[in-house]
């Protein structure tokens, strides 16, 4: 297996690191449900994250073309707006266990569009392998311990939440196409377009939040954590990694998304580690390695 170049390494980091902090973000969002709905957590944080990414970079991101405005606003509704609600609504109809396993299947939707829609190479047998295995993993991480159980409604809306993680990606790609590579600027844009989107469903849906709910240090510890950590920061990691290593590369590492909840559940909350859950993480990070394999090197 040929060594990795400097560039790649580097992609690779950002995107293990994306996905540690990303995997935590379960236990910050199960805290703050107690006293806010989906939609206005999902609001906090982009907020949040919109000021931090301006204070960071006050400038404007200036477009090469009026045309490429459509492009930030598919990537801003596909990858925050959509994706979030789908992922949200999901949860209050099926079990967390399948959300984890169906949303796990985004890399082989990201790996469909990427070919069809960006006209890239296809996947060989080492990724398919790898997909198979991988999934097999967080199966047994996810349903440790539980019995397995399907809910339609809510398992179509996992499924919807991944492919449109996947229209994620493909507009991302079109955006580095036209030449923009200012991660920090495209990803503040990208949040302007998802809370634009997601006004509506602030009006449409039940709110629970009381303005005292914001000043509990729990809460408003939370809050910081998503929108300036898990949103600000990481959003624009995870595009930086993209830009390294490509689109399929980086998105095989949310195999190991659940993996990391089930950890820092067992760090923080003291909750129990089930045997199969370990032989499930172990199964998971053979597929990611699997996955990232060159063909010819199996």
């Amino acid at each position: 297996m040929r060594a990795l170049s400097n560039p790649e390494r580097q992609g690779h980091l950002l995107a293990l690191f994306t996905i540690f902090v990303w995997g935590t973000t379960f236990l910050s969002t199960s805290v703050l449900l107690r006293d806010f709905s989906p939609v206005e957590i999902l609001a906090a944080r982009l907020l949040l994250a919109i000021a931090a990414l301006t204070l960071a970079q006050p400038r404007r991101l200036r477009l090469k073309s009026r045309s490429h405005e459509w492009l930030f606003a598919g990537a801003g509704f596909f990858g925050v707006t959509l994706y979030f609600l789908l992922e949200n609504v999901a949860l209050t109809y099926t079990y967390s266990a399948n959300c984890s396993v169906i949303i796990s299947t985004a890399p082989f939707f990201v790996a469909m569009a990427m070919r069809l829609f960006c006209g890239e190479e296809a996947m060989g047998r080492s990724f398919y392998i790898g997909f198979a295995v991988a999934i097999a993993g967080i199966a047994l991480v996810s349903f440790s311990g539980q019995q397995l159980s399907l809910n339609p409604l809510g398992d179509l809306l996992c499924v919807l939440a991944a492919v449109s993680w996947a229209g994620y990606n493909v507009f991302l790609k079109k955006i580095e196409r036209c030449g923009y590579h200012n991660t920090l600027l495209i990803t503040r844009r990208l949040f302007l377009y998802g809370l634009a989107f997601l006004l509506p469903f602030l009006f449409l849906l039940p709110h629970h939040a009381q303005a005292a709910s914001f000043l509990k240090p729990l809460n408003l510890l939370n809050l910081l954590y998503l929108g300036l950590c898990a949103s600000a920061l990481c959003f624009v990691t995870w595009g930086m990694a993209l830009e390294k290593i490509g689109a399929v590369h980086t998105s095989v590492y949310i195999y190991l998304s659940p993996a990391v909840t089930i950890l820092f559940a067992w760090l923080l909350l003291h909750d129990p580690i089930h045997p199969m859950a370990l032989a499930g993480a172990a199964l998971t990070l053979a597929g990611l390695l699997l996955s990232q394999r060159k063909e010819g090197s199996l």
